[in-house]
């Protein structure tokens, strides 16, 4: 992007500097030394792009730990529940706190769901070894223990991440096993 003073000069169109008229391509086609010459200086692209899985916005990461929520004056939040309030249905705080999870809490359910669901489909061999003691496959077996090995990995990784870069490094290097 190019700017001369604080007015942004879009490429490819046509623009007046002091009086000078330039052609739409004049800055693809001059040396950075002749734009400056004019007055005209680069500067970086503004990143206007992020991750919605871990970001609110540019820069602004979602919360990665859980957190007790307080109201303005620092005062505990408790989660809401239907009550009873000069003899009238009302909705009233309970003993629970109430929380905000963050990206940990909710990825490490995605983690042991998607883990669960792999091991879902070859569950009923196991069942079927606990009753009626048939064996269950080699390869059926190897498949459940890596299922379960990155599960363990993932979840472990995900609970050490210091930060948001550290945590999303984690979470898309996910490396479930094939199907047995």
């Amino acid at each position: 992007m190019f700017k001369h003073n604080d007015t942004t000069i879009p490429l490819d169109t046509p623009f007046t500097i002091d009086g000078t008229s330039y052609p739409a391509n004049w800055l693809r086609l001059t040396s950075l030394a002749e734009k400056q010459a004019v007055g005209i200086t680069e500067v970086a692209d503004v990143t206007t792009t992020y991750d919605d899985r871990f970001f609110w916005g540019v820069d602004s990461p979602k919360l990665l730990n859980d957190r007790e929520e307080s109201d303005t004056d620092g005062n505990p939040m408790y989660v809401k529940v239907l009550g009873v309030v000069d003899g009238k249905p009302a909705m009233v705080d309970s003993t629970e706190r109430l929380v905000t999870k963050g990206l940990k809490s909710n990825w490490t359910a995605q983690v042991k769901d998607t883990a669960n669901k792999l091991l879902a489909q070859t569950d009923w061999m196991v069942i079927r070894k606990a009753e009626r003691n048939i064996d269950v496959p080699s390869n059926t077996t190897t498949y459940r223990v890596a299922v379960i090995t990155e599960c363990t990995r993932l979840v472990t990784a995900i609970e050490s991440a210091a930060d948001v870069s550290a945590f999303i490094a984690v979470v898309t290097t996910q490396n479930w096993p094939r199907e047995a």
